[in-house]
C-alpha cells in the first residue's frame, strides 16, 4: 500500500486509515513514522531494470513458480559466444526457466560486421541496433547479459586471423572478467574452436571458453582485475556443443569458412589433447519437451526470443512443438564435481563425467575444506525450512504462503549479516558465500513480490497531481523521452500490492553518479490501499552525463572498443539516469523493487510503450553529407549544419575548416521558439587556389553557441519501429576529399534501395542524382525513362517485387539498358545463368592482390582507367557472395583471393544481352564509397557509365 497504515484487517481500521491518508496527502516522506522497515542497506534490489512490462512468462503463475525453482538451486551457467545469435537459446531457457539455474551469457561483439535488413545503419549503429535485440531475445532466455570489447571486423576465415586482429589476451581478459564477476559453475560455448565452427571468429569464442576455465581461477592471470577486491574463481566444468557439421568416410570435414575440406581434428584446450574423428556427446538436455508451467517448450520460447533479432533474420517463424535435444561435449571437470556416476548421459550438472551438487546445502564447500559447524548448520537449516514449501503452500493463497515464506527470507538475512561479521573466513570463501546469498536474497524478493502482488512502475508526468482515466484507460500520460541538464520535470511513482499487509516505508530517486535529482517531498499523493501514486519533481543536475554509449572507437578500423569507465566494462549500456527505489516491508522483512524511470511514447498503429528516461545536451548540432568527395567541376561543397534544441534557444554555428580553405558565410544565427530541429542552415566550403587539388583527407567542422556554452556534436536515436532505441552520438564533421574520377554525362539513373546504403549519396556527389524506384514502378512504369538501373545490397531478399519484375528487367536490358547487381545474399534470378554455389565465397582481406584479367574491356577503361591501384586502401572486406558458375555470355574481368583461397573470379562480371548491358559486381562498394576510398567511386563511375547508350561507349 502507500500511504502507510498499519495492516487493516477490519472495516473500522480501514475507514481510520482513510482519514489518516487524508491527514498526510502531500507529506509522503513522513510515511516511515508509521510503518518502520528494516535497515534498507540489508538488502539490495539490485540494478533499477529497464523492462516495464515484463512478458508473459514473467507474470503471475509462471513468474510465481519460476522464481520459486530458482530459490531450490544454486546452479549457475555462462555461455559464451562470438555474435549476437550465435546462442543456444533453447538450451539458455531450459535452464533457466526449467531449471531456475543463473544464467549469463557473454557475447565477444556486438554484431558490428553483420548485415542489417532493418535499416541502412552499418558498423558500430548496427552494433547499438543488435545489442538491443540481443537484450530482448535475453528477455524470453531469462539471462543476463555481458560483452567483451571485440568489435566484429567483418567474416573472419581461421581463428588466427581474429586474434591477430583482436589479440589473444584482450579476448581472454575480457572472459576471465566476465567470469570472474558472475561465478559461474559450468562454462559453456556453442562453438569449439574448430574448422566446424566456420567463422573465425566462432573458432575464438570456442577456443576462450575453454582457455577460461583454467584461467579465471588463476590469481597470477591479469592481477589487476583483482585490486578492487574480485576473487578468482574456478569454474567446475566446460562443455562445448557438439558440432552438427557431418565427417564423411574419409575422416573429413567440411569448412564453410574456406569453402574447404579439413581434416575432423578438435583440439581440446584446457589438456592440450587432440581429439581425431567426432566429439563425444557427454551432457545431452531435452529442451524440446513442453513445460506444463510455461504452456510451451522451451525452445518455442527461445525461438521467439531469437526471431527479435531482425537485422539478421527479419524474424523468426513461429516454431512446432517438437522433442529435441542438445548435445554438448565435456572439455574438463574440477576435480571437486569429477563424478563416479555410472550412467552414459546426463545434464550439464550431473552425467557420467562430471556430479555438481546444486542444492542450497552445497554452498558450505565455498568456504574450504573445513567449513565452520554453524555454516553448515545454518545451510541445513534453510534446506530443510525451503523443501516443504512448495507442497505446504498448494492450498494457501499467495498471502498466507508469503507469511510462510518471509521468515525463512529473514533467516537468510541473519545468515548474511553473521556472513559479513565473520574474521575467520578468508577473503575468497567470504567473497563466494556473500555473492551465492545476494543471489538468494534477490530470488526471495522476486518470490516475495509475486506471492503479493507488487507492482511498481515509474514514469515521467506533465501534471504535478495524479491524473489518470480517460478513454484509454488509467496509464502513463505521453512526454517527451528525453531532459538536460538542468532541466525539472515531474516523475509519478505508481504502486500496488495484494495485501494491506504490504507497506511503503520509502521512495527515493537513485542515479549512478550518486547525484541528487529529488526536489524536496512529494508534489502530490493519492490513492488507498493497495493501489496508490506520488508525483515527484526532480531536476537533472547541470553537469549530468548524457545518455550515449561508453563504448568507442575512434574509427571502424580499430577492431576493439575503448571503455570511458572500466566499472562499467561488459555491461550493454551505461546506467540510465535516474531510477525510482521503492522500499516496502511486509511481516519484518524489506522488499526493495527498483525501476528505470519511463517514458510513454505513442505511435499510431503501434499504440503506447515504454521508453527509458534519457538525457542529452540542450543543443545539438550535426552536418550532413557527413562525408562526400569534393564537387568534380570544381564548385564549391554545400555543407547543411542542423542545430537540434531541447526547448527554445537562440545562437550562432560556425564552421572551422582546414589550412587554406573558406567558408560562407563565417557565421550564421539560429533561433527556436520550442524543441524541435532547426531548417538545414546551408555554408559552401571550397578549397582556396593553390590548395583544390591536395591530396588526403580533410575535416570541416561545426561549432554552435548558445547560453554561454559551446556544442561540437549532436546525436541520433539508432533503432526501429518495435526495438529501444539508443542514442550514438557524433562530432559535428564533415570529411571530404578530391577523387580524379570521371562519370559519362547524360545517364538518368534509377536505384532500388535493398535494406539500406550509401551508395544513392555516392552517384549524387559525381553529379547524378539517382531517383529511387518504388515497388509501384518496379511493377507497371515505362523504365526507359532510366538509361541506368542498380540494384542495391541483399534487394533480391528484401523487396519480393524484384523478382516479378524480372522479365520487365529483362526486357530494359535487352533494350539497351545497363542493369547494375550488388552483391546478394541468396541466389537471384538474371538474363544469364548465375550461381552462388553450396556456400557463397567470400573474400574478407580488404588487403587481398586483385588481378585484371581483361584491362582492355571498356568497363576498365572508360571513363577512368582502372589499374591495381584503385583496390588499395580499401575498408572491412574485398567482398562476398561472389559467384562460382556462370553463363559463358558473362566476362570475368577480376580476380582475387584471401590467402589459401581458390581464385575467385565471380566478382566482377559483364554480359551483353541483346543491345544493353548487365553486370554483377561482389566488390564491397557499398563500403568504400562512405569512408571515400578513390578506388571504389572510380570503379562505380565505369560502371554506371557502361552501358552501349552512354557518352562514355
Amino acid at each position: 500500500m502507500f500511504m502507510g497504515a498499519k495492516a487493516i484487517k477490519s472495516a473500522e481500521s480501514r475507514i481510520v486509515s482513510g482519514l489518516v491518508t487524508a491527514i498526510l496527502l502531500g507529506t509522503f516522506l513522513r510515511i516511515g513514522a508509521l510503518a518502520q522497515a528494516p535497515d534498507p542497506s540489508a538488502v539490495s534490489p539490485g540494478e533499477p531494470t529497464s523492462i516495464a512490462l515484463p512478458l508473459p512468462e514473467d507474470r503471475g503463475a509462471s513468474a510465481l513458480e519460476q522464481a520459486l525453482r530458482r530459490l531450490h538451486t544454486t546452479a549457475s551457467v555462462m555461455m559464451i559466444v562470438a555474435h549476437p545469435d550465435d546462442e543456444d537459446g533453447p538450451l539458455l531457457t531450459y535452464l533457466s526457466r526449467g531449471l531456475g539455474a543463473r544464467c549469463t551469457l557473454f557475447t565477444l561483439t556486438r554484431g558490428e560486421g553483420g548485415q542489417n535488413v532493418m535499416s541502412g545503419d552499418t558498423y558500430d549503429a548496427l552494433g547499438l541496433i543488435r545489442t538491443n535485440e540481443l537484450l530482448e531475445a535475453d528477455r524470453y532466455y531469462g539471462v543476463k547479459q555481458l560483452w567483451g570489447t571485440e568489435a566484429d571486423f567483418g567474416f573472419s576465415k581461421t581463428q588466427q586471423e581474429a586474434f591477430a586482429r583482436w589479440g589473444h589476451d584482450r579476448v581472454l581478459y575480457d572472459a576471465v572478467l566476465a567470469v570472474r564477476r558472475e561465478r559461474p559453475q559450468v562454462v559453456v560455448a556453442t562453438f569449439v574452436g574448430a574448422v566446424s565452427d566456420g567463422h573465425g571468429q566462432h573458432q575464438v569464442s570456442g577456443e576462450i571458453a575453454q582457455e577460461v576455465f583454467k584461467a579465471a581461477g588463476d590469481p597470477r592471470v591479469f592481477p589487476e582485475q583483482l585490486k578492487d577486491g574480485l576473487q578468482p574463481w574456478q569454474p567446475l566444468a566446460v562443455y562445448g556443443m557438439v558440432p552438427f557439421a557431418p565427417i564423411n568416410e574419409k575422416g573429413m570435414m567440411f569448412d564453410y569458412a574456406t569453402g574447404k575440406w579439413a581434416p575432423a581434428e578438435f583440439r581440446n584446450y584446457v589438456t592440450g589433447e587432440i581429439v581425431k574423428g567426432g566429439l563425444s556427446t557427454d551432457a545431452t538436455i531435452e529442451v524440446g519437451n513442453r513445460d506444463a508451467l510455461l504452456g510451451r517448450s522451451c525452445t518455442q520460447i527461445a525461438r521467439q526470443g531469437w526471431g527479435e533479432q531482425r537485422s539478421q533474420n527479419g524474424g523468426a517463424n513461429p516454431t512446432l512443438s517438437d522433442p529435441g535435444a542438445a548435445n554438448y561435449h565435456l572439455w574438463a571437470v574440477a576435480p571437486a564435481a569429477a563424478s563416479k556416476a555410472s550412467a552414459d548421459s546426463g545434464d550439464l550438472f550431473h552425467n557420467s563425467k562430471v556430479n555438481i551438487d546444486t542444492t542450497v546445502g552445497a554452498l558450505a564447500r565455498l568456504a574450504g575444506a573445513n567449513p565452520p559447524s554453524w555454516l553448515i548448520d545454518s545451510l541445513k537449516e534453510l534446506s530443510a525450512r525451503l523443501a516443504p514449501f512448495d507442497s505446504d503452500r498448494n492450498d494457501k493463497s499467495g498471502i498466507q504462503a508469503a507469511h510462510q515464506l518471509a521468515p525463512v527470507y529473514a533467516a537468510v538475512l541473519d545468515l548474511r549479516k553473521r556472513l559479513q561479521e565473520d574474521g575467520a573466513l578468508s577473503a575468497g570463501a567470504k567473497a563466494s558465500l556473500l555473492f551465492e546469498l545476494d543471489a538468494k536474497l534477490g530470488e526471495f524478493q522476486d518470490a516475495l513480490k509475486e506471492l503479493l502482488g507488487i507492482d511498481v512502475v515509474a514514469f515521467r508526468t506533465k501534471d504535478s497531481k495524479v491524473q489518470g482515466g480517460g478513454f484509454r484507460g488509467n496509464s502513463a500520460d505521453e512526454t517527451p523521452d528525453t531532459v538536460s541538464p538542468g532541466e525539472e520535470f515531474n516523475v509519478r511513482v505508481h504502486t500496488a500490492a495484494s495485501s494491506t499487509d504490504v507497506h511503503v516505508t520509502r521512495i527515493s530517486f537513485e542515479t549512478d553518479s550518486g547525484q541528487s535529482w529529488q526536489q524536496g517531498d512529494p508534489l502530490s499523493t493519492s490513492g488507498t490501499a493497495p493501489y496508490s501514486d506520488a508525483v515527484f519533481k526532480l531536476k537533472a543536475p547541470e553537469n549530468a552525463r548524457p545518455t550515449q554509449p561508453f563504448f568507442t572507437r575512434p574509427s571502424i578500423e580499430q577492431p576493439y572498443y575503448d571503455v570511458s569507465n572500466e566499472a562499467w566494462r561488459e555491461r550493454s549500456f551505461a546506467p540510465w539516469p535516474v531510477g525510482a527505489h521503492v522500499e516496502f516491508t511486509f511481516d519484518g522483512v524489506p522488499i526493495r523493487v527498483a525501476e528505470v524511470v519511463q517514458t510513454l511514447q505513442r505511435v499510431t498503429g503501434h499504440g503506447g510503450y515504454y521508453e527509458p528516461l534519457i538525457l542529452s545536451p540542450a543543443i545539438g548540432v550535426s552536418v550532413t553529407p557527413e562525408a562526400r568527395i569534393l564537387p568534380l567541376d570544381g564548385g564549391a561543397l554545400p555543407v547543411k549544419v542542423t542545430i537540434h534544441s531541447q526547448a527554445a534557444a537562440d545562437g550562432t554555428v560556425r564552421l572551422t575548416v582546414p589550412d587554406g580553405w573558406h567558408a560562407d558565410p563565417a557565421e550564421a544565427q539560429f533561433h527556436r521558439t520550442a524543441a524541435g530541429d532547426t531548417e538545414p542552415i546551408v555554408f559552401s566550403v571550397r578549397p582556396n587556389d593553390g590548395h583544390a587539388n591536395a591530396d588526403g583527407t580533410f575535416d570541416v567542422k561545426a561549432v554552435a553557441r548558445s547560453g554561454g556554452h559551446e556544442y561540437e556534436s549532436g546525436w541520433r536515436s539508432v533503432g526501429y519501429m518495435g526495438l529501444g532505441s539508443y542514442n550514438m552520438y557524433r562530432d559535428a564533421v564533415f570529411k571530404t576529399r578530391r577523387v580524379d574520377v570521371k562519370l559519362a554525362s547524360g545517364l538518368r539513373i534509377g536505384y532500388v534501395m535493398g535494406p539500406g546504403d550509401l551508395v544513392p549519396e555516392a552517384i549524387e556527389a559525381m553529379g547524378m542524382t539517382p531517383h529511387l524506384l518504388s515497388a509501384g514502378e518496379l511493377a507497371s512504369a515505362d523504365l526507359s525513362a532510366w538509361n541506368v538501373i542498380v540494384i542495391g545490397i541483399r534487394a533480391y531478399s528484401t523487396r519480393p517485387e524484384l523478382t516479378a519484375a524480372e522479365p520487365r528487367l529483362d526486357e530494359f536490358v535487352r533494350n539497351g539498358g545497363t542493369l547494375i547487381v550488388q552483391y546478394q545474399s541468396a541466389t537471384f534470378p538474371a538474363p544469364l545463368p548465375l550461381s552462388l554455389g553450396r556456400s557463397p565465397e567470400r573474400v574478407v582481406s580488404e588487403d587481398s592482390p586483385v588481378k585484371l584479367l581483361n584491362q582492355a574491356n571498356p568497363v576498365l577503361t572508360s571513363p577512368n582507367a582502372i589499374t591495381p591501384a584503385d583496390f588499395d586502401g580499401w575498408v572491412e572486406e574485398r567482398g562476398h557472395s561472389f559467384m562460382s558458375t556462370w553463363d559463358a555470355g558473362y566476362t570475368p574481368l577480376t580476380e582475387t583471393a584471401d590467402e589459401g583461397q581458390d581464385p575467385q573470379r565471380g566478382g566482377l562480371l559483364v554480359a551483353h544481352p541483346c543491345k544493353g548491358t548487365y553486370i554483377y559486381v561482389a566488390y564491397a562498394l557499398y563500403r568504400q564509397l562512405p569512408e571515400l576510398v578513390p578506388g571504389g567511386y572510380r570503379l562505380l563511375a565505369n560502371l554506371l557509365s557502361a552501358g552501349a547508350g552512354s557518352a562514355s561507349r
